[in-house]
């Protein structure tokens, strides 16, 4: 767990008698590829940090198609925020992308962490900052790019996504058709 120690330090600090209190609040998991965390109309009860691995966020659209709407991947966190801090079921569905190591926390556990360690406070305030800042700009760059725009930043910012994840997938987080996005990345090698 030495993953999520240095992703902690990065943001609080902590004495390894600490850390090895923290972790106790997470029970971790040995997920396998294309495992279900939660299911849509599941009630949302758990927080993921991806230890190894990689997750997906989606729902399924109105014409039956799955709509990525967010990745995990080592060292970030996944969950449905409104239904998870509300406990009320989730309209999404998370799932393994690869076999992938994740640490678990539920909202009780969670907050005997926060009141035991109050240190963990400014550090889920930190990374909900940082996640409410990444979710403003994609929204931004879904109004101002064109399709090929979005491809081309999201590759430039995020290479390893391209390489790990299948382009499916990619596909669908972006909101293209895997056809569309073939012809995308035609035009840019030619």
């Amino acid at each position: 767990m030495e993953t999520f120690k240095a992703h902690l330090d990065k943001f609080i600090t902590i004495s390894d008698k600490e850390f090895t209190s923290v972790l106790s609040f997470f029970e971790v998991r040995e997920v396998k590829k294309k495992q279900d965390l939660i299911l849509s109309q599941e009630v949302c009860r758990s927080m993921f940090f991806v230890v190894k691995g990689c997750l997906r966020k989606f729902f399924v659209n109105e014409k039956g198609v799955e709509q990525t709407t967010e990745f995990a991947i080592e060292n970030w966190w996944m969950t449905d925020t409104f239904a998870y801090e509300r406990q009320i079921k989730t309209d999404f569905c998370i799932q393994a992308v690869e076999k992938s190591i994740i640490l678990e926390i539920n909202l009780q556990t969670q907050e005997e962490l926060l009141k035991k360690h109050p240190v963990m406070e400014r550090y889920f305030r930190m990374i909900y900052q940082r996640a409410y800042a990444a979710s403003e700009r994609r929204i931004r760059y879904l109004y101002e790019m064109t399709r090929e725009e979005l491809y081309v930043n999201f590759s430039t910012l995020y290479p390893w996504f391209i390489q790990r994840i299948p382009q499916y997938l990619i596909a669908s987080f972006l909101g293209f058709t895997p056809e569309y996005l073939s012809e995308i990345r035609a035009k840019l090698r030619s």
